[in-house]
């Protein structure tokens, strides 16, 4: 079904990086064994990873795992191009030397999924046609500075933020150069925010070089939509599960990304509380439901 994608998974189900709280007790080499005893061959990168590319590559190593991208958060419609820019330099040099291919990176500017009591289906921020200017240009350029290092810039649309959205996906991918900035497709974040994923990627497969295997459980969104909860005590109720544990029906996805011979990295992302879901058992939930249905 796939000829070129390889397996990772993410090390929020073990620490939670927004709410660090999530996990605190659960060590660096805890997770990345686990990954690897489940049967993934990579990782995204989490708070407790070494910065040292060195002391990361051998850890990783002696586990036969990559990396596959990591987080960059972007605040180009609120703060001057030149933070930004210096900031991710930095980023996609560390990524560069650990092999990876592609930098994610979220627009933060203005964003609530980091708010504790602000309700996530109700104050996302919208910006104004200035700020859609400067998120566009600025993406350009971030991309141009990853093409320098062979690299490939992926916006992951993201709950709480400006591109959260089908139209909003739209209308980034409409400005912006597709040499340039690509796309990141999210399950679980395009269910949560009522939007139809098939659609999206339809549309957009050509451009996405990036896949985040998210799930959603029912009973907690409606739980979330009922008590207006924010983003991140939408997190805590288990609104995110791993693929097969949940309501997406990932077969249709699995099949439009084989018919488009799309090639890079399925991420499984789940960001739970680990106390309430092992993050081990989890990840072989995933495991066993990715090969099932698609061979990998």
């Amino acid at each position: 079904m796939f000829k070129n994608v390889q397996l990772a998974i993410a090390p929020i189900a073990w620490t939670n990086d927004d709410l660090p709280e999530l996990g605190k007790e659960n060590t660096f080499e805890q997770c990345i064994s686990e990954m690897a005893l489940a049967g993934y061959s990579g990782s995204e990168i989490g708070n407790k990873y070494p910065r040292d590319p060195a002391v990361l590559r051998r850890a990783l190593e002696l586990r036969n795992l990559r990396i596959a991208s990591a987080w960059f958060s972007s605040f180009l419609t609120t703060k001057p191009l030149e933070e930004t820019v210096e900031a991710f330099k930095l980023h996609r040099d560390f990524l560069h030397a650990m092999g990876a291919k592609v930098i994610v990176v979220s627009e933060q500017g203005h964003s609530i999924q980091g708010l504790q009591e602000v309700p996530i289906l109700i104050d996302k921020p919208v910006f104004t046609a200035t700020e859609w200017n400067l998120l566009a240009k600025g993406l350009e350029e971030l991309g141009r500075l990853a093409a320098e290092q062979d690299m490939r810039l992926v916006f992951h649309h993201h709950m709480g933020t400006g591109v959260q959205t089908t139209q909003e996906i739209d209308k980034l991918m409409e400005m912006t150069d597709p040499s340039l900035v690509y796309l990141l497709f999210d399950t679980g974040h395009l269910i949560f925010s009522g939007e139809k994923p098939e659609e999206v990627l339809k549309k957009h497969v050509k451009r996405i070089k990036h896949v985040h295997l998210k799930d959603i459980r029912g009973g907690v969104l409606e739980q979330v939509k009922a008590q207006g909860m924010s983003f991140m005590q939408a997190v805590k109720a288990g609104i995110m599960t791993v693929p097969g544990d949940g309501i997406i029906d990932f077969m249709p996805l699995f099949n439009i990304l084989s018919e488009n011979q799309y090639e890079g990295w399925f991420v499984v992302e789940a960001e739970q509380d680990p106390a309430k879901a092992d993050p081990f058992e989890y990840a072989l939930k995933a495991r066993v439901y990715i090969k099932e249905n698609t061979g990998l």
